[in-house]
Protein backbone atom coordinates (compact mmCIF):
# COMPACT_ATOMS: atom_id res chain seq x y z
CA UNK A 1 0.00 0.00 0.00
CA UNK A 2 1.34 3.50 -0.41
CA UNK A 3 2.95 5.37 2.23
CA UNK A 4 0.83 8.34 4.17
CA UNK A 5 2.68 11.28 3.57
CA UNK A 6 1.40 14.83 5.39
CA UNK A 7 2.81 18.23 5.38
CA UNK A 8 0.89 21.17 7.02
CA UNK A 9 1.56 24.29 9.03
CA UNK A 10 5.46 23.95 10.68
CA UNK A 11 6.29 20.70 9.26
CA UNK A 12 9.64 21.82 8.01
CA UNK A 13 9.79 18.60 5.90
CA UNK A 14 7.28 15.54 4.42
CA UNK A 15 6.31 13.20 7.17
CA UNK A 16 6.46 9.65 6.01
CA UNK A 17 3.65 7.28 8.31
CA UNK A 18 1.64 4.06 8.46
CA UNK A 19 -1.18 2.49 10.21
CA UNK A 20 -0.19 0.15 13.23
CA UNK A 21 -1.27 -3.35 14.70
CA UNK A 22 -2.64 -0.80 17.38
CA UNK A 23 -4.78 0.72 14.76
CA UNK A 24 -2.64 3.93 15.44
CA UNK A 25 -0.68 5.61 12.93
CA UNK A 26 3.06 5.52 13.26
CA UNK A 27 6.04 7.82 11.93
CA UNK A 28 8.35 5.74 9.66
CA UNK A 29 12.16 5.79 10.38
CA UNK A 30 13.65 9.02 9.29
CA UNK A 31 10.72 11.06 10.33
CA UNK A 32 10.05 13.05 13.39
CA UNK A 33 7.28 15.95 14.60
CA UNK A 34 7.31 17.55 17.78
CA UNK A 35 3.61 17.10 17.40
CA UNK A 36 3.55 13.20 17.60
CA UNK A 37 4.09 11.16 20.89
CA UNK A 38 6.80 8.26 19.82
CA UNK A 39 3.50 5.89 21.11
CA UNK A 40 2.31 6.96 17.73
CA UNK A 41 -0.86 8.80 17.03
CA UNK A 42 -4.39 8.95 16.45
CA UNK A 43 -6.87 10.37 13.43
CA UNK A 44 -8.08 12.89 16.20
CA UNK A 45 -4.71 13.85 16.45
CA UNK A 46 -3.73 14.37 12.35
CA UNK A 47 -7.28 16.33 12.37
CA UNK A 48 -6.17 18.70 15.27
CA UNK A 49 -2.98 19.49 13.10
CA UNK A 50 -4.67 19.43 9.59
CA UNK A 51 -8.09 21.06 9.59
CA UNK A 52 -7.69 24.51 11.40
CA UNK A 53 -4.13 24.50 9.02
CA UNK A 54 -6.81 24.19 5.81
CA UNK A 55 -9.46 26.14 7.24
CA UNK A 56 -7.05 28.99 7.75
CA UNK A 57 -5.90 28.78 3.91
CA UNK A 58 -9.69 27.92 2.37
CA UNK A 59 -10.54 31.83 3.27
CA UNK A 60 -7.37 33.28 1.61
CA UNK A 61 -8.27 35.85 -0.85
CA UNK A 62 -8.22 33.81 -4.23
CA UNK A 63 -9.09 30.34 -3.39
CA UNK A 64 -9.04 28.11 -6.53
CA UNK A 65 -9.08 24.05 -7.05
CA UNK A 66 -7.99 21.45 -9.61
CA UNK A 67 -9.41 18.52 -10.12
CA UNK A 68 -8.11 15.91 -12.27
CA UNK A 69 -9.05 12.46 -12.71
CA UNK A 70 -8.91 10.95 -8.55
CA UNK A 71 -11.93 12.91 -8.19
CA UNK A 72 -13.80 10.67 -10.55
CA UNK A 73 -12.40 7.85 -9.45
CA UNK A 74 -12.81 8.15 -6.04
CA UNK A 75 -16.82 9.09 -6.40
CA UNK A 76 -17.14 6.28 -8.73
CA UNK A 77 -15.52 3.87 -6.24
CA UNK A 78 -18.28 5.22 -3.72
CA UNK A 79 -20.52 4.32 -5.97
CA UNK A 80 -19.85 1.31 -7.75
CA UNK A 81 -17.20 -0.50 -5.63
CA UNK A 82 -14.69 -0.08 -8.44
CA UNK A 83 -12.50 2.50 -10.42
CA UNK A 84 -14.23 4.71 -13.39
CA UNK A 85 -13.23 3.47 -16.88
CA UNK A 86 -9.48 3.85 -18.34
CA UNK A 87 -9.14 5.04 -20.96
CA UNK A 88 -7.48 2.39 -23.53
CA UNK A 89 -6.19 2.88 -26.70
CA UNK A 90 -7.55 3.09 -30.11
CA UNK A 91 -7.22 0.15 -32.63
CA UNK A 92 -5.77 1.74 -35.63
CA UNK A 93 -4.60 0.41 -38.66
CA UNK A 94 -3.16 2.93 -40.39
CA UNK A 95 0.71 3.49 -39.30
CA UNK A 96 -0.50 1.73 -36.26
CA UNK A 97 3.18 1.28 -35.26
CA UNK A 98 4.34 4.49 -36.23
CA UNK A 99 2.15 6.25 -34.32
CA UNK A 100 2.37 4.08 -31.32
CA UNK A 101 6.07 4.58 -31.39
CA UNK A 102 5.24 8.72 -31.65
CA UNK A 103 3.20 8.57 -28.87
CA UNK A 104 5.68 6.94 -26.80
CA UNK A 105 7.95 9.34 -27.00
CA UNK A 106 5.72 12.16 -26.44
CA UNK A 107 4.71 10.63 -22.72
CA UNK A 108 8.63 10.40 -22.44
CA UNK A 109 8.94 13.77 -22.54
CA UNK A 110 6.10 14.61 -20.42
CA UNK A 111 7.64 12.39 -17.69
CA UNK A 112 4.71 9.30 -18.17
CA UNK A 113 6.21 6.03 -18.53
CA UNK A 114 4.02 5.04 -21.49
CA UNK A 115 1.72 6.97 -23.95
CA UNK A 116 -2.19 7.21 -23.09
CA UNK A 117 -4.88 7.49 -25.67
CA UNK A 118 -4.64 11.43 -26.15
CA UNK A 119 -0.83 10.94 -26.71
CA UNK A 120 -1.93 8.34 -29.47
CA UNK A 121 -4.99 10.59 -30.50
CA UNK A 122 -2.63 13.91 -30.95
CA UNK A 123 -0.42 11.76 -32.97
CA UNK A 124 -3.01 10.71 -35.26
CA UNK A 125 -4.51 14.00 -36.11
CA UNK A 126 -0.85 15.31 -36.90
CA UNK A 127 -0.17 12.67 -39.58
CA UNK A 128 -4.06 12.94 -40.84
CA UNK A 129 -2.90 16.92 -41.31
CA UNK A 130 0.17 15.98 -42.92
CA UNK A 131 -1.75 13.08 -44.86
CA UNK A 132 -4.41 15.26 -46.00
CA UNK A 133 -1.61 18.05 -46.83
CA UNK A 134 0.26 15.46 -49.15
CA UNK A 135 -3.52 14.32 -50.83
CA UNK A 136 -2.55 10.94 -49.70
CA UNK A 137 -5.60 7.99 -50.27
CA UNK A 138 -4.37 7.15 -46.91
CA UNK A 139 -5.95 10.49 -45.01
CA UNK A 140 -9.62 9.23 -45.67
CA UNK A 141 -9.26 5.83 -44.01
CA UNK A 142 -7.25 7.44 -41.39
CA UNK A 143 -9.92 9.81 -40.69
CA UNK A 144 -12.98 6.82 -40.57
CA UNK A 145 -10.83 5.08 -37.84
CA UNK A 146 -10.31 8.59 -35.67
CA UNK A 147 -14.29 9.45 -36.07
CA UNK A 148 -15.08 5.73 -34.38
CA UNK A 149 -11.98 6.00 -32.21
CA UNK A 150 -12.79 9.37 -30.61
CA UNK A 151 -16.90 7.50 -30.52
CA UNK A 152 -15.24 4.63 -28.38
CA UNK A 153 -13.64 7.32 -26.45
CA UNK A 154 -16.56 9.52 -25.45
CA UNK A 155 -18.55 6.11 -24.82
CA UNK A 156 -16.05 5.12 -22.43
CA UNK A 157 -16.30 8.26 -20.60
CA UNK A 158 -19.84 8.12 -20.35
CA UNK A 159 -19.50 4.41 -19.27
CA UNK A 160 -18.04 6.11 -15.97
CA UNK A 161 -20.65 8.74 -15.50
CA UNK A 162 -23.53 6.10 -16.00
CA UNK A 163 -21.63 3.76 -13.49
CA UNK A 164 -22.53 6.08 -11.20
CA UNK A 165 -25.90 7.16 -11.94
CA UNK A 166 -26.76 3.91 -12.11
CA UNK A 167 -25.27 2.24 -8.78
CA UNK A 168 -28.06 1.12 -6.54
CA UNK A 169 -29.87 3.61 -4.62
CA UNK A 170 -27.60 3.66 -1.25
CA UNK A 171 -23.78 3.96 -2.93
CA UNK A 172 -25.12 6.36 -5.41
CA UNK A 173 -26.57 8.92 -2.66
CA UNK A 174 -23.47 8.48 -0.26
CA UNK A 175 -21.19 8.84 -3.20
CA UNK A 176 -23.10 12.09 -4.20
CA UNK A 177 -23.33 13.33 -0.61
CA UNK A 178 -19.55 13.20 -0.37
CA UNK A 179 -18.82 15.36 -3.37
CA UNK A 180 -21.19 17.60 -2.37
CA UNK A 181 -19.75 17.70 0.87
CA UNK A 182 -16.19 18.34 -0.94
CA UNK A 183 -17.13 20.72 -3.43
CA UNK A 184 -19.15 23.25 -0.68
CA UNK A 185 -16.23 22.91 1.77
CA UNK A 186 -14.73 25.44 -0.87
CA UNK A 187 -17.33 26.91 -2.67
CA UNK A 188 -18.66 28.27 0.54
CA UNK A 189 -16.48 31.23 0.68
CA UNK A 190 -17.82 34.52 2.62
CA UNK A 191 -19.22 37.71 1.12
CA UNK A 192 -15.54 39.33 0.99
CA UNK A 193 -13.93 37.40 -0.50
CA UNK A 194 -13.13 36.16 -3.98
CA UNK A 195 -15.26 33.64 -5.61
CA UNK A 196 -14.07 29.89 -6.01
CA UNK A 197 -12.36 28.76 -9.16
CA UNK A 198 -12.60 25.52 -9.99
CA UNK A 199 -10.31 23.92 -12.61
CA UNK A 200 -10.54 20.21 -13.89
CA UNK A 201 -8.44 18.35 -16.25
CA UNK A 202 -11.14 15.94 -16.51
CA UNK A 203 -14.29 15.35 -19.42
CA UNK A 204 -16.36 13.87 -17.30
CA UNK A 205 -19.22 15.83 -16.08
CA UNK A 206 -19.55 14.75 -12.79
CA UNK A 207 -18.31 18.23 -10.98
CA UNK A 208 -21.76 19.69 -12.69
CA UNK A 209 -23.87 16.88 -11.28
CA UNK A 210 -22.72 17.61 -8.40
CA UNK A 211 -22.74 21.35 -8.22
CA UNK A 212 -26.26 20.73 -9.47
CA UNK A 213 -27.06 18.49 -6.42
CA UNK A 214 -25.48 21.05 -4.27
CA UNK A 215 -27.28 24.22 -5.93
CA UNK A 216 -24.12 25.80 -6.71
CA UNK A 217 -24.30 27.86 -9.55
CA UNK A 218 -20.99 27.39 -12.11
CA UNK A 219 -20.08 30.63 -14.00
CA UNK A 220 -17.96 29.71 -17.13
CA UNK A 221 -17.25 30.62 -20.62
CA UNK A 222 -20.30 29.16 -22.41
CA UNK A 223 -23.56 31.45 -23.06
CA UNK A 224 -26.79 30.28 -23.75
CA UNK A 225 -29.68 28.26 -22.91
CA UNK A 226 -30.37 25.99 -25.95
CA UNK A 227 -26.84 24.96 -27.31
CA UNK A 228 -24.54 27.10 -25.49
CA UNK A 229 -21.83 29.19 -27.23
CA UNK A 230 -18.33 29.57 -26.18
CA UNK A 231 -17.23 33.11 -25.92
CA UNK A 232 -13.95 34.45 -25.95
CA UNK A 233 -14.80 37.67 -23.86
CA UNK A 234 -14.07 37.08 -20.05
CA UNK A 235 -16.30 39.43 -18.75
CA UNK A 236 -16.71 38.67 -15.26
CA UNK A 237 -19.81 38.24 -14.42
CA UNK A 238 -20.92 37.26 -11.40
CA UNK A 239 -24.82 36.89 -9.11
CA UNK A 240 -26.02 39.06 -7.05
CA UNK A 241 -28.77 39.87 -4.84
CA UNK A 242 -30.52 42.78 -3.34
CA UNK A 243 -31.26 42.41 0.56
CA UNK A 244 -35.35 43.28 1.50
CA UNK A 245 -35.09 46.97 2.55
CA UNK A 246 -31.76 47.75 1.13
CA UNK A 247 -31.52 49.34 -2.10
CA UNK A 248 -28.04 49.92 -4.21
CA UNK A 249 -26.31 48.11 -2.10
CA UNK A 250 -26.01 44.24 -3.84
CA UNK A 251 -24.75 41.40 -2.15
CA UNK A 252 -23.23 38.38 -3.36
CA UNK A 253 -25.34 35.42 -3.76
CA UNK A 254 -23.59 32.44 -1.99
CA UNK A 255 -22.88 29.13 -3.28
CA UNK A 256 -21.75 30.88 -7.13
CA UNK A 257 -17.79 29.42 -8.32
CA UNK A 258 -16.04 30.13 -11.73
CA UNK A 259 -15.53 27.04 -13.92
CA UNK A 260 -13.36 26.03 -16.17
CA UNK A 261 -12.67 22.48 -18.09
CA UNK A 262 -8.77 23.07 -18.93
CA UNK A 263 -8.92 19.45 -21.30
CA UNK A 264 -12.33 20.38 -22.56
CA UNK A 265 -15.62 18.28 -22.28
CA UNK A 266 -17.36 15.13 -23.88
CA UNK A 267 -20.33 17.38 -25.03
CA UNK A 268 -18.56 20.14 -26.58
CA UNK A 269 -18.75 20.28 -30.10
CA UNK A 270 -16.83 22.43 -32.66
CA UNK A 271 -19.49 23.52 -35.29
CA UNK A 272 -17.95 25.73 -38.02
CA UNK A 273 -15.96 27.89 -36.20
CA UNK A 274 -18.08 28.39 -33.42
CA UNK A 275 -17.62 25.78 -30.22
CA UNK A 276 -20.71 24.87 -28.58
CA UNK A 277 -22.03 22.76 -25.99
CA UNK A 278 -24.99 19.44 -26.54
CA UNK A 279 -27.75 18.96 -24.48
CA UNK A 280 -25.90 15.18 -23.77
CA UNK A 281 -27.22 12.91 -20.91
CA UNK A 282 -25.52 11.83 -17.78
CA UNK A 283 -24.43 8.98 -18.63
CA UNK A 284 -25.93 8.20 -22.11
CA UNK A 285 -25.07 5.04 -23.58
CA UNK A 286 -23.38 7.00 -26.74
CA UNK A 287 -23.16 10.69 -27.98
CA UNK A 288 -23.68 9.70 -31.50
CA UNK A 289 -28.01 10.81 -31.53
CA UNK A 290 -26.97 14.04 -29.80
CA UNK A 291 -24.64 14.87 -32.60
CA UNK A 292 -28.04 14.78 -35.22
CA UNK A 293 -29.48 17.28 -33.98
CA UNK A 294 -30.46 20.35 -36.06
CA UNK A 295 -28.16 23.13 -36.30
CA UNK A 296 -24.71 20.85 -35.99
CA UNK A 297 -24.62 20.61 -39.57
CA UNK A 298 -22.40 17.73 -40.58
CA UNK A 299 -20.82 17.40 -36.98
CA UNK A 300 -19.29 13.87 -36.31
CA UNK A 301 -17.62 12.30 -32.69
CA UNK A 302 -13.97 13.81 -34.19
CA UNK A 303 -15.47 16.96 -33.80
CA UNK A 304 -15.73 16.26 -29.86
CA UNK A 305 -13.39 18.76 -28.09
CA UNK A 306 -11.96 16.04 -25.61
CA UNK A 307 -8.77 15.69 -26.70
CA UNK A 308 -5.98 18.53 -26.55
CA UNK A 309 -2.44 17.88 -25.78
CA UNK A 310 -1.40 17.39 -22.58
CA UNK A 311 2.30 17.08 -23.38
CA UNK A 312 3.51 19.77 -25.65
CA UNK A 313 1.84 23.14 -25.90
CA UNK A 314 0.97 23.22 -29.72
CA UNK A 315 -2.50 22.25 -29.03
CA UNK A 316 -3.48 24.41 -25.85
CA UNK A 317 -1.91 27.59 -28.15
CA UNK A 318 -4.90 27.11 -30.00
CA UNK A 319 -8.29 27.73 -29.99
CA UNK A 320 -10.27 27.55 -27.50
CA UNK A 321 -7.34 26.34 -24.95
CA UNK A 322 -5.45 29.10 -25.14
CA UNK A 323 -8.49 30.77 -22.89
CA UNK A 324 -8.59 28.30 -21.10
CA UNK A 325 -5.35 28.62 -19.84
CA UNK A 326 -5.19 31.88 -19.62
CA UNK A 327 -7.93 31.59 -16.86
CA UNK A 328 -6.15 29.19 -15.12
CA UNK A 329 -2.90 31.39 -15.26
CA UNK A 330 -4.84 34.39 -14.44
CA UNK A 331 -6.46 32.47 -11.73
CA UNK A 332 -3.91 31.13 -9.41
CA UNK A 333 -1.20 33.76 -10.08
CA UNK A 334 -2.53 36.58 -8.11
CA UNK A 335 -0.82 37.49 -4.46
CA UNK A 336 -2.77 35.59 -1.43
CA UNK A 337 -3.87 33.02 -3.72
CA UNK A 338 -4.41 29.66 -2.85
CA UNK A 339 -4.67 26.59 -4.78
CA UNK A 340 -5.72 23.06 -3.74
CA UNK A 341 -5.21 20.03 -6.17
CA UNK A 342 -7.67 16.93 -5.55
CA UNK A 343 -6.27 13.74 -7.61
CA UNK A 344 -3.85 15.25 -9.96
CA UNK A 345 -1.25 13.71 -10.44
CA UNK A 346 0.92 16.54 -11.95
CA UNK A 347 1.31 14.74 -15.16
CA UNK A 348 0.44 17.61 -17.28
CA UNK A 349 3.47 19.91 -17.73
CA UNK A 350 1.74 22.97 -18.64
CA UNK A 351 -0.31 22.82 -15.78
CA UNK A 352 2.83 22.55 -13.80
CA UNK A 353 4.39 25.47 -15.51
CA UNK A 354 1.95 28.06 -14.29
CA UNK A 355 1.83 26.11 -10.42
CA UNK A 356 5.39 26.86 -10.42
CA UNK A 357 5.14 30.64 -11.55
CA UNK A 358 2.50 31.15 -9.02
CA UNK A 359 4.79 30.23 -6.23
CA UNK A 360 7.13 32.41 -7.12
CA UNK A 361 4.70 35.32 -4.99
CA UNK A 362 5.73 34.49 -1.60
CA UNK A 363 2.08 34.73 -0.48
CA UNK A 364 0.54 32.35 -2.59
CA UNK A 365 0.07 28.13 -1.31
CA UNK A 366 -0.14 25.13 -2.72
CA UNK A 367 -2.55 22.35 -0.88
CA UNK A 368 -1.61 19.10 -2.94
CA UNK A 369 -4.27 16.13 -1.97
CA UNK A 370 -3.84 12.86 -3.74
CA UNK A 371 -4.70 9.03 -3.02
CA UNK A 372 -1.45 8.02 -4.50
CA UNK A 373 1.45 9.28 -6.31
CA UNK A 374 1.62 6.60 -8.78
CA UNK A 375 3.84 9.00 -11.52
CA UNK A 376 6.47 10.06 -8.53
CA UNK A 377 5.80 13.30 -10.10
CA UNK A 378 4.32 15.01 -7.08
CA UNK A 379 7.18 14.11 -5.09
CA UNK A 380 9.82 15.28 -7.71
CA UNK A 381 7.79 18.27 -8.64
CA UNK A 382 8.22 19.38 -4.74
CA UNK A 383 11.43 18.66 -4.52
CA UNK A 384 12.22 21.01 -8.14
CA UNK A 385 10.06 23.83 -7.50
CA UNK A 386 12.44 24.09 -3.96
CA UNK A 387 9.53 25.85 -1.69
CA UNK A 388 8.70 24.33 1.13
CA UNK A 389 7.07 26.67 3.22
CA UNK A 390 4.41 27.61 0.53
CA UNK A 391 3.41 23.88 -0.08
CA UNK A 392 1.01 21.52 2.17
CA UNK A 393 0.73 18.13 0.90
CA UNK A 394 -1.50 15.32 2.26
CA UNK A 395 -0.90 12.00 0.35
CA UNK A 396 -2.23 8.84 0.87
CA UNK A 397 -5.27 6.35 1.90
CA UNK A 398 -5.73 7.66 5.23
CA UNK A 399 -5.32 11.29 4.66
CA UNK A 400 -7.09 11.49 0.85
CA UNK A 401 -9.84 9.10 0.44
CA UNK A 402 -12.33 11.11 -0.53
CA UNK A 403 -14.95 9.90 2.30
CA UNK A 404 -12.22 9.99 5.40
CA UNK A 405 -10.75 13.72 3.66
CA UNK A 406 -14.58 14.89 3.96
CA UNK A 407 -15.16 13.48 7.16
CA UNK A 408 -12.03 14.78 9.39
CA UNK A 409 -10.25 17.07 7.75
CA UNK A 410 -11.55 19.59 5.09
CA UNK A 411 -13.10 22.40 6.90
CA UNK A 412 -16.84 22.47 7.58
CA UNK A 413 -18.63 24.54 5.08
CA UNK A 414 -18.29 28.76 6.13
CA UNK A 415 -22.12 29.21 4.62
CA UNK A 416 -22.91 27.93 8.06
CA UNK A 417 -23.68 31.28 9.95
CA UNK A 418 -25.09 29.63 13.08
CA UNK A 419 -21.55 28.12 13.60
CA UNK A 420 -20.20 31.94 13.00
CA UNK A 421 -22.78 33.08 15.68
CA UNK A 422 -22.33 30.41 18.36
CA UNK A 423 -18.57 30.47 18.25
CA UNK A 424 -18.83 34.47 18.95
CA UNK A 425 -21.36 33.47 22.04
CA UNK A 426 -18.88 31.51 23.39
CA UNK A 427 -15.80 34.50 23.71
CA UNK A 428 -17.94 36.77 24.98
CA UNK A 429 -19.58 34.50 27.63
CA UNK A 430 -15.82 33.25 27.95
CA UNK A 431 -15.03 36.73 28.50
CA UNK A 432 -17.55 37.48 31.32
CA UNK A 433 -16.34 34.85 33.20
CA UNK A 434 -13.03 35.71 33.38
CA UNK A 435 -14.12 39.50 34.21
CA UNK A 436 -15.70 37.91 37.55
CA UNK A 437 -15.77 41.13 40.02
CA UNK A 438 -13.42 38.78 42.36
CA UNK A 439 -10.83 38.85 39.18
CA UNK A 440 -11.16 42.15 38.85
CA UNK A 441 -10.61 43.05 42.70
CA UNK A 442 -7.43 41.07 42.25
CA UNK A 443 -6.38 42.86 39.25
CA UNK A 444 -6.79 46.30 41.13
CA UNK A 445 -4.60 45.04 43.95
CA UNK A 446 -1.99 43.63 41.66
CA UNK A 447 -2.09 47.30 40.12
CA UNK A 448 -1.53 49.03 43.70
CA UNK A 449 1.18 46.90 43.72
CA UNK A 450 3.24 47.47 41.33
CA UNK A 451 2.50 51.63 42.06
Amino acid sequence: MYPNIVKVRNDDKPLYFAESESKKFKLREGSEASWISSEGFSEKELREHIEPWLTSLFQSEHLSLLAGSGLTHAVHYLAAGKKAAGMERLPLTTCQDKINAAAEVSANQAGRKTGNVEDQLRVANELLRGLEILQDDEAATLRGELEAGMQTFAESILKSEAGIATAPDTQREQAFNTLVTFLMSFASRIGTRDRLSIFTTNYDRLIEAGAELAGVHLLDRFLGNLMPIFRSSRLDLDMHYNPPGIRGEPRYLEGVARFTKLHGSVDWVQTGKDIRRIGLSFGAETVDPYLKAPGLGEVTAHKLMIYPNAAKDRETADYPYVELFRDLASAVCRPNSTLVTYGYSFGDEHINRVIRDMLTIPSTHLVVISFDDPLKRIMETYKQIGRPSQISMLIGPALADLATLTENYLPKAAIDKATFRMSELLKQRFATQKSTPKAKDQADEDGSDQL
